[in-house]
């Protein structure tokens, strides 16, 4: 059985989350943008902001984002629930997470960082991840796919 064709393979484009009304004033929104920024390089798009309402962040390209959308009952998630991110090299990741951890260090019991660990499959590829929360239902694994062939 053959799947469809596509002249470009689909590819995720966004994650959205919901979340409680006071997340997205003025100063969680700054707090937002602030973290995700200053950690993954994430940056608001003022222009799709509403008070209280929605954040949207560009993840490095107009096709990525995290769009969050306020409501009165908004997502709950157990903690390991996440989307996940991908970095290309090992420096790269080495240094997201000492971004993450240095910004859990300047604001004590904000972050929830989960520290790296590397699963190995012989031959072919070590996986590094690691888990962090930040004031969202989802926590976020950044990956590094260290292929070995």
């Amino acid at each position: 059985m053959s799947g469809p064709v596509f002249a470009k393979p689909p590819r995720l484009n966004h994650v959205a989350l919901s979340v409680a009304p006071d997340a997205l004033d003025e100063e969680g929104r700054a707090d937002l943008v602030a973290f995700y920024g200053t950690v993954f390089g994430f940056e608001e798009y003022p222009q799709l902001t509403e008070d209280r309402a929605r954040l949207v962040l560009r993840a490095h390209t107009h096709e990525q984002f995290v769009f969050l959308i306020a409501t009165a009952n908004p997502m709950v998630a157990p903690r390991l629930d996440h989307f996940g991110l991908s970095v290309s090299s090992k420096a790269e990741f080495d240094e997201v997470y000492a971004r993450a951890a240095a910004w859990g260090d300047a604001h004590p019991g904000e972050v929830d960082l989960i520290d790296p660990t590397v699963e190995e499959y012989v031959g072919a590829l070590a996986l590094h991840s690691f888990y962090l929360g930040y004031r969202l239902p989802l926590m976020v694994e950044t990956q590094f796919f260290d292929y070995l062939f």
